[in-house]
Order: structure tokens, then sequence, then C-alpha cells
């Protein structure tokens, strides 16, 4: 059975409106992929032989963060973050919708039948000044309070927030 030209194209053109009818059209809240690495590979921080900041108390969940304008480069330092024992490599990846930037932290595999802390270093890429909502999607928070909160990068370019944890492996 052959089909001739112009019913090719209708089933075409109606393939291409279903398709197009399926895209959102975010003119104004555009989902952005951010460059964002963790800058180092941390140890548990119940490995007694490390040193570690021990200035937060590991019933928190802290973000240091400071912001360098002319390279458009924000760091986070985030102090008791939770994941396996064993987690292989830790990572991050990071998504920008609005104002509200969103940084979901994760591990290779949790390899061991624990938990424990960690302070992750992390830096996100080509973020331009501006006010945003940060919210940190942290693997083990589930149920604790959300670490999120509001900066103002062409303001303050340096501060900390903390939230406290009750469960474990913090307050441990």
């Amino acid at each position: 059975m052959k089909l001739s030209t112009l019913k090719i194209g209708m089933i075409v053109l109606m393939i291409g409106l279903v398709v197009n009818s399926c895209n959102d059209d975010q003119t104004t809240d555009q989902l952005e992929n951010i460059q964002s690495t963790v800058t180092n590979q941390p140890e548990c921080k119940g490995n007694k032989s490390a040193s570690f900041d021990l200035s937060i108390a590991n019933n928190q969940s802290c973000i240091n963060y400071s912001y360098e304008p002319s390279s458009n480069i924000l760091t986070l330092n985030h102090i008791n973050t939770g994941f396996n024992c064993c987690p292989g490599k830790l990572s991050v990846y990071t998504e920008l919708k609005g104002d509200t930037l969103k940084i979901f932290e994760s591990e290779e595999t949790p390899g061991c039948h624990c938990n424990c802390l960690f302070d992750l270093n992390i830096e996100v890429k080509t973020i331009p000044t501006g006010q945003y909502v940060i919210k940190v999607i942290e693997p083990y928070a589930e149920g604790q309070d959300e670490l999120i909160f509001s900066i103002d990068l062409g303001q303050q370019i340096s501060g900390e927030v903390c939230v406290s944890r009750d469960q474990y492996p913090w307050g441990m």
C-alpha cells in the first residue's frame, strides 16, 4: 500500500504538532543547567586519623558561601552533609530555574552499612550576580528541615546558613 505525498505530509505535520504541544514554553522560567563541581574528595568525619573543622556542632548542616563577582563563581562549603561511610566519588548536579538554584548532592555507591558526616566543597560556575533561592538536596536528610536560603549576590557575597538535624548520622 503506497501513501501519497499529501498523506505523508499530513502525518509529519500531525506528529510535529503533537511533539510541539508536549514542550512547555518556559520563556520566564527557563530551566538552565549550571556547571558545578566538587572541589575536594572529603573523608568521613568518623575517621579519627583525619583533621576536620569541628567548630560547628555535628547536629548542624551548614553552608558557608562566598561569591566572586568578577568570575561569576559561587563557592559553597557544605559542613556536615550526610553520606554513606563508603560513598565512592561524591558529586553534585546543579540546575537553575528562574531564581531558584538547586544543588543535588550524590554519592557513587552506598558501599557500607553505615552513614557519616562530610565537609563538601562545591564550586558553581557561570552564575551571574543577582538574587537567588539556594536549595541543597541532601541524600540522607529526608524528613529533616530543608537547607534552603535566599541570597543577594549583588549585596552580600559571603555568609553562613545552618539547619539543625536530629537523626542519624547527625548528632552522633
